[in-house]
C-alpha cells in the first residue's frame, strides 16, 4: 500500500505510516491541530489530513490506542470540501528532542509536536535479500505528542555459557511498559498496542555494512524483550549462520502517535571464559537481566 484507496478517511494507531516510496515531502499543521502532509508518490503529487490523537495510552484492554483520523483526499472524504486548501501552517521551529530519520518537525503553539520520519521499516530477516513486495521500502510516518519521546533501554551480553552473543532490553514511555496483549503465531501485533522492536547488524556474518537481523515483540506485562545471535532456518529451509556483528542498531514504532526511536551500540567480542572482565561482564548482566525481566517468560537469564 502506498496510499489508501478512495477518499474515505481512515483510523490508525501507532507513528502512523502515511506512505510508501515518497519524495518532496512537507508537513504543515493548522491552529486547530490539522496537519497537512504533502508529497510525491507513485508519480503523483499527494495531499493527507491528519488530525485526533497526540500522545499515548498506557496498555490497556478497555479502551483502544490514540489513533490519527487520516483522509487522503486532502479533506474531501471527512469534510466534503477541499480543506487542504484552507490549511496556514501555524507550527513554529522544531523545539522537541533529537529524532532519527527526521523528514520536517514543527513544535506547535500549545507545546506539542509534529513530526516526520522515513526509514526502512520492513526488511527481510537474517540478511537476506528482499523477498515480497514491501521489503525495503521506505515507510514515511507521522508522530504528534507533548513531552519525552518512548525510551528503549538497551544491554549485551553472551548465551548459553558464552557461546552465542545475546541483547536484551526494556521499551516504555512516561515511565510506563509497552507491550501488547496478543500476537500471531508468527509474533505480529494483532491489537494497537503491541510494539514490534527491528534489530538490524553492522559488519556481520552476512556481509558488510547494515543487515536485518530480526524482529521481535515487546512484552507483557514490562515491555522487556531479549534475543540471541544464533543460527536460524529460513521457511526455505536454508540454515542462516549467527548475525552478530561489530554494532547493532534498534528501532520501534513509538507507542500510539509517538515518535519512532532508535538505539545503537557496538558489540561484544566473542566470550572468553579466560578473560576475568568477560565472566564479570556475564556475571553483571545475568543480576541485571533476571531483575529486569521477571515478568517476561520468554526472557531468563
Amino acid at each position: 500500500m502506498a496510499v489508501a484507496a478512495g477518499g474515505l478517511p481512515g483510523v490508525a494507531s501507532a507513528s502512523q505510516l502515511i506512505a510508501r516510496n515518497t519524495a518532496d515531502e512537507r508537513l504543515s499543521v493548522s491552529a486547530d491541530g490539522k496537519a497537512l502532509l504533502t508529497f510525491r508518490a507513485q508519480g503523483r503529487l499527494q495531499r493527507v489530513l491528519a488530525w485526533g490523537a497526540v500522545g499515548a495510552r498506557a496498555p490497556s484492554q478497555d479502551r483502544g490506542q490514540v489513533a490519527f483520523r487520516l483522509d487522503y483526499a486532502g479533506g474531501w472524504g471527512a469534510f466534503r470540501k477541499p480543506v487542504w486548501k484552507e490549511v496556514r501552517d501555524a507550527c513554529g521551529p522544531y523545539r522537541g528532542p533529537a529524532l532519527p530519520w527526521l523528514v520536517a518537525a514543527c513544535t506547535a503553539r500549545d507545546g506539542s509536536h509534529w513530526a516526520l520520519q522515513r526509514w526502512q521499516r520492513h526488511q527481510a530477516n537474517f540478511g537476506l535479500p528482499p523477498w515480497k513486495p514491501g521489503h525495503g521500502a521506505f515507510e514515511l510516518r507521522l508522530s504528534h505528542w507533548r513531552g519525552p519521546v518512548a525510551r528503549l533501554e538497551v544491554w549485551l551480553d553472551w548465551s548459553y555459557g558464552g557461546r552465542w552473543h545475546h541483547l536484551f532490553g526494556r521499551l516504555t514511555y512516561r515511565g510506563q511498559p509497552v507491550h501488547g496483549f496478543q500476537t500471531t503465531p508468527e509474533g505480529d501485533p494483532l491489537d494497537g498496542y503491541g510494539r514490534v522492536l527491528y534489530l538490524d547488524t553492522y559488519d556481520s556474518a552476512y556481509g558488510p555494512g547494515w543487515r536485518r537481523e530480526n524482529g521481535f515483540v515487546a512484552r507483557r506485562p514490562d515491555g522487556t524483550f531479549c534475543y540471541g545471535f544464533v543460527p536460524h532456518r529460513t521457511n526455505t529451509g536454508k540454515l542462516r549462520p549467527p548475525g552478530n556483528g561489530r554494532r547493532y542498531r534498534l528501532a520501534v514504532s513509538g507507542p500510539g502517535v509517538t515518535p519512532d526511536v532508535a538505539w545503537e551500540g557496538p558489540g561484544l567480542p566473542d566470550f572468553d571464559p579466560g578473560n576475568p572482565d568477560h565472566v564479570a561482564l556475564e556475571a553483571r548482566m545475568n543480576e541485571a537481566q533476571r531483575q529486569l525481566v521477571r515478568g517476561a517468560r520468554p526472557c531468563h537469564a
